[in-house]
């Protein structure tokens, strides 16, 4: 559970300027090993530290970068989930129960669905223009929408909105936190025409809406390229850490959970009504079911099967929830509605779960993919889930409390998944530890390779990858961008390129640290570079070359610490800090 603390202003333990290496090699603080323990090596491991001469060194000819680049597929040629040996569920679980409209299943085999589950591939998630969930879609892999046209790689601040700050129980809470993702929706005049929206923003057929759930219990409603205001912000009185999302079928609907506590009561789930900018539905706030006591914190960014209605979301309490949402809308007359008339639960009790650690709950946000949900939780397991017989299919050991949201990856028509975990101080060391870096293979849960990192923590503060993993595209489609944070130092971190088929970094470029969730933006001009976009803790937003690392820009926002991960609408990015603005980035 990611706390309340905030660090506006910092005192570096090195200088702040940037430190960057391109290299084939692992240098001694981060390490790519072929499962070094053992436990199931992949066979696309790299072998004692050589470089790998199949692939390219990280810095490309020019000339031949965009002639060499596949456009990226999703075509899958089979996939069909199971445990091997080393990921068999009843070595990491003790039970999992399942309980349908209040009543507990004596026997998890009887469970049956109304309706099957499935989820195509990310790129059908929804035909709207935006990014409507955390990281986009249901493979976690989106959080730019279209291209930029980038001639100069310069970023330039076109606004911003201050927002507020609140104490609750001790808890400081300013501006936009971790995940703190902005939802961003271009929304078509006719679901437009009954909305409480200022009336300038009815008639803009291209306005581009960006939805800020925040810490200060606002949600804030922007015009992404002026920064006005398209209506006022709806106060429900809740801290707000997660992204939210969406629905996919461009129902006027916000699912959005409050990550703590309020003078308003226990935290909870909400749908909201955006015609009226209204709650019409609440679930979850101490719930019976959980086996975590009264913790009702959702964090987690939720998805939409839009084929059965359902509503599909993960909790901190341990509890993942499928609702069928019955929704009714009438788009003619601006009426939205929901009745949910069967809510299904699913919990699970890992072995080493309970007590001061190992906890129960779920922080990050699912992916999905045909019927199969892939979830990191607080515990230390990486599961997949059979949505429809709400089965465990396999479960991965990852070691530690994860807030690293899984990402979905088709690579020559295999899939699998990118996740990494932080540092929980106290639990695996009281110093520091060792953070992995994996490829799993989507199917079995099999570790294909790991690079690690040491890192540290303080109470608090964690240390580790707190972000979640961006996959590359396009140009970029070699490679994975991760951020580290305190490593080489508690104020300190890496952006690192890793090459999808060895783990080896492609290139590195040491800072301040960050929490913050790096994003790909694919260029608009043909001859043009696709670059990587990430915030850091010293308030500086970074552009940097994504195949070489080469820095391209820094933008100062001068507001504080950058936990929020940012979303890009073709050439405008929006981002959130701690600080108490929200900002609107022009790329160029």
């Amino acid at each position: 559970m990611l706390g309340g603390i905030i660090f506006l202003s910092m005192e570096l333990d090195k200088s702040d300027s940037v430190e960057q290496t391109v290299e084939n090699n692992n240098t001694v603080d981060g390490s790519s090993d072929e499962q070094a323990d053992g436990r199931n090596a992949g066979d696309d491991s790299g072998k004692n530290g050589e470089a790998d001469q199949s692939d390219d060194s990280g810095q490309p000819d020019d000339a031949t970068a965009r002639e060499e680049t596949i456009d990226p597929t999703y075509a899958i040629d089979s996939f069909e989930p199971k445990a091997t040996g080393q990921t068999k569920p009843s070595r990491m679980m003790q039970y999992t129960n399942i309980m349908v409209d209040g009543k507990i299943l004596k026997d998890n085999k009887k469970y049956k669905p109304k309706e099957t589950i499935e989820f195509d591939t990310g790129d059908k998630y929804t035909e709207l223009e935006g990014v409507l969930t955390f990281r986009g879609n249901n493979f976690r892999d989106t959080p730019s929408y279209g291209e930029a046209a980038m001639e100069k790689y310069k970023m330039k601040k076109l606004w911003e909105v201050p927002t507020k700050a609140v104490t609750i129980e001790g808890q400081y809470w300013s501006g936009n936190g971790w995940t703190g993702q902005p939802l961003l929706i271009k929304w078509p005049r006719a679901t437009k025409k009954h909305m409480n929206m200022e009336s300038w923003a009815k008639k803009d057929d291209d306005l581009v809406e960006a939805i800020h759930a925040s810490l200060d219990g606002y949600i804030y409603f922007t015009d992404i390229r002026s920064g006005k205001a398209t209506r006022e912000p709806m106060n429900t009185g809740f801290v707000f850490k997660g992204a939210g999302a969406l629905d996919p079928r461009g129902y006027p609907l916000l699912y959005v959970g409050s990550g703590y506590d309020s003078s308003a009561g226990k935290s909870r789930a909400f749908i909201i009504d955006l015609i009226r900018c209204k709650v019409i539905y609440e679930y979850g706030s101490v719930d019976p079911f959980s086996l975590r006591g009264s913790l009702s914190y959702f964090d987690s960014s939720s998805l939409v099967d839009a084929e059965t209605d359902t509503l599909i979301q993960p909790g901190e309490n341990g509890i993942l929830y499928l609702i069928k949402l019955n929704t009714k809308y009438n788009e003619k007359k601006g009426t939205i509605s929901v009745k949910p008339a069967r809510i299904v639960k699913w919990r699970y009790k890992g072995k080493r779960n309970g007590g001061g650690s190992y906890w129960y709950g779920m922080e990050d946000s699912a992916a999905i993919y045909k019927g199969h949900l892939f979830i990191a939780d607080n515990g230390g397991h990486l599961m997949c889930l059979d949505l429809n017989k709400l089965k465990l299919t396999w479960v991965q050991d990852i070691l530690d409390d994860s807030n690293s949201t899984p990402v979905l990856s088709v690579e020559d028509g295999k899939l699998y998944l990118y996740v990494s975990t932080s540092f929980h101080k106290g639990w695996r060391s009281s110093t520091s530890a060792d953070i992995p870096i994996w490829k799993i293979d989507a199917e079995s849960g099999e570790i294909i390779w790991k690079t690690s990192y040491n890192c540290q923590s303080v109470e608090g503060n964690s240390g580790g990858v707190q972000s979640t993993i961006a996959v590359g595209h396009r140009s970029l489609d070699k490679y994975i961008y991760v951020t580290v944070a305190k490593t080489g130092g508690l104020s300190r971190g890496v952006i690192v390129a890793l090459k999808k088929k060895t783990g080896k970094k492609a290139w590195e470029q040491k800072g301040p640290y960050t929490w913050s969730s790096p994003v790909c933006v694919y260029n608009a001009n043909e001859d043009g570079k696709d670059v990587v976009i990430y915030a850091r803790s010293d308030s500086k937003l970074m552009m940097l070359d994504g195949r070489s690392g080469k820095t391209r820009c820094e933008l100062d926002l001068g507001s504080g610490n950058v936990e929020a991960s940012p979303a890009v609408y073709e050439d405008i990015l929006v981002l959130g800090t701690r600080g108490c603005r929200i900002y609107g980035v022009k790329l160029r």
